[in-house]
């Protein structure tokens, strides 16, 4: 009974850190890497599709993402649709290939985005601490419907603690991570 609430809420607490690792990759360092483009949506013949189901996007180097649509006539919309992000970037076309170059961080901009994955990193340890917050709610529900035992529930309570504080070292290790490579110039 208390494996399965147990199992339940591992299930929430890993999707809550991979959409941590997932927001960590949109947030740019400066250096060229594919993931950047990856949640820019454009219209495909009437329907939204993300850039990368349309288009190979590779790092031609450190500071140039090249975009190679598919069908040639893509380039334009891709490049508009890169231009009007909220990426901040300037595309530019060769008719059937887009380049998209990184322009470098300034030293204010590198403070703000410290900022922001700090605070993405608290968002992330609230999910995991309100995942905690419902398995021991459902832990003490049983014990009161007397489905499980005092020990059941010590037990269960500490189980989720733990792997609480397992998740949260892990956003911190990738927040201490994400903040050195943004200082890296």
């Amino acid at each position: 009974m208390t494996s399965e609430i147990r199992k339940q809420a591992e299930t929430k607490m890993v999707k809550s850190l991979e959409n941590y690792k997932n927001t960590l990759t949109k947030i740019r360092t400066g250096r060229a890497h594919a993931g950047l483009l990856d949640h820019i949506q454009i219209d495909y013949y009437g329907a939204m599709m993300p850039v990368n189901q349309v288009a190979t996007i590779t790092a031609s180097d450190a500071r140039t993402l090249t975009v190679q649509p598919f069908e040639a006539k893509m380039a334009g919309i891709i490049e508009k649709a890169i231009r009007d992000s909220d990426l901040g970037l300037n595309p530019a076309s060769n008719g059937s290939t887009v380049r998209v170059p990184m322009p470098a961080l300034t030293e204010e901009r590198r403070k703000e985005l410290i900022k922001v994955v700090k605070g993405e990193g608290e968002d992330a340890k609230v999910a995991i601490r309100n995942i905690r917050r419902d398995a021991n709610n459902e832990l003490k529900a049983k014990l009161k419907d007397k489905e499980i035992t005092e020990d059941d529930d010590k037990r269960g309570q500490d189980d989720v603690q733990k792997m609480t504080d397992k998740f949260i070292i892990e956003i911190d290790k990738l927040t201490a991570d994400k903040e050195k490579e943004l200082l890296t110039v």
